[in-house]
């Protein structure tokens, strides 16, 4: 097969969808690999470690697109890459179909084959290929939160860990998830005081058993959340349902509840955002207040450190991409379940069901 790794042009993304050590594996099973020019520079693979590994490089993003029976990218296609993805080619990648309608529609005109990292899902509903990401992006979204708590940045002024004698700032993190546990581990690292809820019980009582002791769970209502933002300085918003638009947890209203300066970091804006006053931004302008309570909704968080994000993702993503590439994306997902839950538009026809409810689109079972 032929493999085709564009370089990414959503603002400020440095990833790449594949390693010189993962064209060398693909090279190896019999695979040809075009990799565009300069795509991994950002993440500090040059083109002449993409040769030596057996890759051939091309000029531009088209000639990329042009060529490849499969597209390896991070994120998915934006406006200007709609019109490059061509009917029957295979394009693995995080696609969040749920929070853009125009990438949906757009990739229902192109009748390409969308496999999403995200949806890849095992038998115990755990997600193979956003783990690593959501790894990332819960340490993350406590070291921008502690840093845009900064008087200078727009923050209330406090230093998450206090000092002797000052008491360290609350943290209050929804959903105790992969992002969840890691922005609450993040924080209770940095000395902060720290409280974590969720729907799961289950999930509760483990981390109340593994977190140290300035982590508190707490069961997620309505009620609680609302009692928690009143004295919240920083709140990590972490909720996910796979494949489907977030929940809206904090509402307009319950802004009013916290004081000026409060900062929220929606990790879930990618697939819609878990606070009603979310909206998309990107690491050159990530931040926006909306009643004096200011929002970090960068959308591709672990873009910002590139290295460590490529490595984690494509130590996941290869052997799915090497089945794929092997066996063809019928036989590959006929096989492997996890696989073919990652189907989410095939050759026209939306055949993962909570992409469809998001936009009230027609749902077709898969047939392989």
């Amino acid at each position: 097969m032929i493999i085709g790794v564009p370089k990414e042009i959503k603002n400020n993304e440095n990833r790449v969808g594949m390693t010189p050590s993962g064209v060398q594996e693909m090279t190896k099973h019999g695979h040809v690999v075009y990799v565009q020019a300069s795509a991994g520079v950002n993440s500090g693979f040059s083109d002449n470690a993409y040769t030596a590994a057996g890759a051939k490089i091309l000029p531009t993003i088209e000639d990329v697109y042009a060529v490849a029976d499969m597209i390896v990218k991070v994120k998915e296609p934006i406006e200007c890459e709609y019109k490059l993805v061509r009917k029957g080619q295979l394009v693995f990648t995080y696609f969040h179909f749920a929070s853009s309608e125009p990438l949906t529609k757009a990739m229902i005109e192109s009748g390409a084959v969308c496999c999403a990292y995200e949806t890849v899902e095992r038998k115990d509903r755990s997600l193979p290929l956003l783990v690593p990401m959501s790894e990332v992006a819960g340490r993350m979204s406590t070291q921008e939160g502690c840093y845009f708590l900064e008087r200078p940045r727009g923050g209330k002024g406090k230093l998450l860990g206090g000092v002797p004698g000052v008491k360290p700032a609350k943290v209050f993190v929804i959903g105790a998830g992969v992002v969840g546990t890691a922005a609450a581990r993040t924080a209770a690292g940095m000395g902060a005081d720290v409280t974590i809820c969720d729907i799961s019980l289950k999930r509760l009582a483990y981390l109340a058993d593994v977190m140290p002791p300035n982590v508190k769970t707490l069961m997620s209502s309505e009620y609680n959340i609302r009692e928690e933002l009143k004295t919240a300085d920083l709140v990590v918003g972490s909720v996910l349902i796979p494949g489907a638009k977030a929940p809206k947890l904090v509402t307009r209203d319950m802004l009013s509840l916290m004081e000026p300066g409060t900062v929220l970091v929606d990790v879930a804006i990618d697939q819609g955002g878990c606070f009603e006053t979310s909206r998309a931004t990107t690491h050159e302008e990530p931040t926006y207040y909306v009643d004096g309570i200011l929002h970090y909704c960068v959308a591709n968080i672990p873009g910002a450190v590139p290295y460590t994000s490529t490595l984690a993702l494509t130590n996941a993503t290869l052997p799915y991409a090497l089945q794929l590439a092997d066996k063809g994306w019928r036989e590959a997902c006929a096989r492997n379940e996890e696989l073919r839950k990652g189907l989410n538009v095939v050759e026209g026809k939306v055949v993962y069901k909570e992409v469809a409810d998001a936009w009230g689109l027609p749902y077709s079972e898969l047939t392989l």
